[in-house]
């Protein structure tokens, strides 16, 4: 209950703190490129279930009909604006959103594509148990993956059995341990990381 109060305030708090830097951002988009500011995803949720996760969109239209993964600071389907979100985080915002909604927590394991969650085994899906977050241990470890992965001649395999795994023994860590002060320790971490 009170992890849900603190969303809810947080997220409440943090949409209209951010309304200014919303519009800028907006601006940039459009003059960056063609296509809409938002960009919706399905994503895997609590209890296995799909939602509409909201971000930024930093990626030229049509570009999630090939891999979905991005690889490299250089990968040509982003946008020059959208590098910059990307960088700071920034296009993550919008998921204020689904934490306001309940779709979302601001820490939790971060929600993956149908796609992979379907190649969870048993002991992996117990991170559906519990609501995905903005951030977790994962996100603070790899919050440089697409570099990472543009090290590897097959992206896509490194990540399936490589990276992936790493990320769930780090989701379900987290879920052995979670706590109040454990969740705000890892916002303070991700708040010095992007800074």
């Amino acid at each position: 209950m009170l992890k849900r109060l603190f969303d809810i305030f947080f997220s409440f708090i943090g949409l209209i703190v951010l309304i200014p830097l919303f519009i800028l951002i907006s601006i940039f988009i459009i003059l960056d490129s063609r296509g809409g500011v938002f960009y919706l995803q399905k994503r895997v949720g609590k209890d296995n279930r799909d939602f509409s996760l909201l971000k930024f969109r930093t990626m030229r239209n049509g570009s999630d009909s090939g891999s979905l993964l991005t690889v490299g600071k250089d990968d040509p389907r982003i946008t020059r604006v959208g590098a910059f979100l990307r960088k700071y985080k920034l296009d993550e915002l919008p998921q204020l959103v689904n934490i306001l909604k309940g779709e979302m927590s601001i820490v939790g394991p971060r929600p993956e594509v149908r796609k992979y969650v379907d190649l969870y085994n048993d002991r992996q899906k117990k991170v559906l148990t519990v609501k995905p977050g903005l951030t977790d241990y994962a996100s603070l470890e790899y919050i440089n993956e697409n570099e990472i992965l543009s090290k590897y001649d097959d992206p896509e395999k490194a990540y399936i059995e490589v990276i992936m795994p790493e990320k769930l023994e780090l989701n379900l860590n987290y879920i052995k341990e979670k706590s109040f002060l454990t969740d705000l320790r890892i916002i303070f971490k991700t708040l010095a990381r992007i800074v």
